[in-house]
């Protein structure tokens, strides 16, 4: 179990001070637990998981951040190997329906994505007779990107001067696919309009439409699913609670309600960090940040060093913010026939031109995205741990603008007409739900919304960002965003390194060990 912070103080010294209990962070912890080095994980939440952590109400239980995950339920790929590694294999699975994403083009369209990389060429085949050449060709292009992302990183991870030598020459690798929007890269193939958004169906996964993500984000997402979706049995908190008991079985530790108040460091050396209550904990080897890079250096790296912050910052915004409402139903997820399988509701097959209505009118135009996950009918053990009862999300992506007003009162405490707009958000979102399934009408026993001032105040992501930085070629492109940092014994970890999502966070933090370790920790993981 964490401890927390305001009963137990943390010892004066580890090897590693790590910021942030997400996957990444205490994945991180586990591997250097291993690796003989005491850690602590400071969190500043009172729970502890990051975006894998849990919350009940009125006798429901919801996830907040992991609706489904690729090729973990697939024995012997790279991200089971990963997670077996860091929680030693008391971590399993559930695999969702065959068609485990459906998506819906407005009147236009309605796709199934199904599991097996030949299954889903060959549903685009029935559906698009005419493109035959261009899914053939878009398929190539995905198993090149995903060599071309195994560059990313290395280049990552490589220590100087490795880094110098070889750097180059694995961008160079990348660059076609990186330095390129998916919009570009899907319009040299085809004009396709209707194609085009069935391809970039999942692109609520990473938050930027086809015109704005880079291609090699769009690619890596894809692929990841290729062999279908799958959901932890016992609910996203089994994550946490199989990684921290290898933490402490290393001697590591894991605190809540642990906030970091400042990087502590001494003649340009990260010499630990000081708390928000003023004590110091001193690292022999360095400090970690997962907290994400515009979080660290806007709240965690000390005043007079923030001109050191990646120039990148500069031009790459935070990613988008978003609303959930948490909803909870009377009856069992059999009884109300809730399906496995995600439900993608956008108002058309444009994506890009939705997202840019809803970015000039958010008030008045369609929201340009409704995700609908079903997590009661993914977890086998759900009936068990909630009989009679079941749960369901639906999130969209949401514009800040509309909160700000807001952002300096504190949770609970925003006024009436905050509630209101809470209120008239829930209703769009549940109407969107009893359009798809009408036979859930009547059922809604309690549901609530988180907006972006949430994400703000539980994950402290300033923008309420959900996905760290933008996806964008920029990012991709750039060198800054790395394990190592400008000042000495301070290193980064988390999904800004590599990528967004379970899998892009969990491979961040056996990224940045192989840099404190000058070797490669994925090749542990067997």
């Amino acid at each position: 179990m964490p401890i927390s912070y305001k009963k137990q103080k943390a010892q004066e010294q580890y090897d590693y001070v790590i910021i942030g209990s997400g996957i990444s962070g205490i994945a991180l912890a586990a591997i250097l637990g291993k690796e003989g080095y005491r850690c602590v994980v400071l969190e500043r939440h009172y729970t502890a998981g990051g975006y894998t952590h849990v919350f009940t109400r009125r006798g429901y239980e919801w996830d907040v951040g992991i609706h489904y995950v690729g090729e973990v339920h697939r024995e012997g790929s790279t991200a089971d190997r990963l997670l077996s590694y860091v929680s030693d294999g008391s971590l399993h699975w559930e695999e969702m329906d065959e068609e485990y994403d459906r998506i819906f083009l407005g009147e236009e369209k309605t796709f199934g994505v199904q599991k097996g990389m030949q299954n889903y060429r060959e549903s685009l085949y029935q559906e698009f007779p005419d493109e035959r050449e261009v899914i053939d060709r878009y398929f190539e292009l995905l198993k090149a990107a995903g060599k071309a992302a195994f560059s990313l990183f290395m280049r990552k991870g490589l220590p100087w001067p490795l880094n110098w030598f070889m750097g180059p020459k694995l961008k160079k690798k990348a660059v076609a696919f990186e330095g390129k929007t998916t919009r570009e890269v899907l319009g040299e193939l085809t004009d396709n309009e209707l194609l085009i958004g069935v391809l970039t169906g999942q692109y609520g996964d990473y938050g930027l439409p086809p015109s704005e993500s880079s291609f090699l984000m769009h690619a890596m997402l894809v692929s990841h699913y290729f062999n279908g979706g799958a959901y932890p049995v016992g609910g996203s908190a089994s994550i946490y609670q199989s990684i921290e008991p290898i933490i402490e079985e290393y001697g590591g530790e894991v605190y809540i309600n642990a906030e970091v108040q400042e990087l502590w460091v001494e003649k340009g050396k990260a010499r630990g960090v000081i708390m928000a209550d003023g004590r110091s904990i001193k690292v022999k080897k360095g400090v970690i940040s997962s907290a994400g890079f515009m979080t660290t250096y806007q709240k965690i790296v000390p005043d007079q060093l923030k001109k050191l912050r990646p120039k990148v910052l500069d031009t790459v915004k935070p990613s988008a913010s978003h609303l959930c409402l948490y909803v909870g139903l009377k009856g069992g997820p059999e009884e109300l026939q809730l399906p496995k399988t995600n439900f993608w509701i956008y108002p058309g097959a444009n994506h890009d031109q939705s997202v840019a209505l809803y970015r000039e009118s958010p008030k008045e135009a369609p929201l340009p995205v409704i995700y609908i996950s079903f997590p009661a009918a993914k977890d086998p053990s759900w009936k068990k741990r909630y009989p009679g009862k079941s749960t369901l999300e639906i999130i969209t992506i949401s514009d800040y603008k509309q909160f700000e007003e807001w952002e300096e009162y504190s949770w609970k405490k925003r006024g009436e007409t905050y509630e209101a707009l809470k209120e008239q958000l829930s209703q769009k979102l549940l109407q969107a739900l009893y359009d798809k399934l009408p036979h859930l009408k009547g059922k809604v026993d309690y549901y609530e919304l988180s907006t972006p001032l949430s994400t703000a105040h539980f994950m402290n992501y300033t923008k309420g960002e959900i996905y760290g930085l933008d996806h964008t070629p920029e990012r991709f492109y750039s060198d800054e965003l790395t394990v190592k940092t400008p000042i000495k014994n301070f290193y980064m970890t988390g999904q800004d390194i590599i990528s967004c999502g379970f899998a892009g966070s969990l491979s961040a933090a056996f990224v940045t060990a192989s840099y404190l370790r000058k070797k490669n920790m994925f090749n542990k993981a067997k």
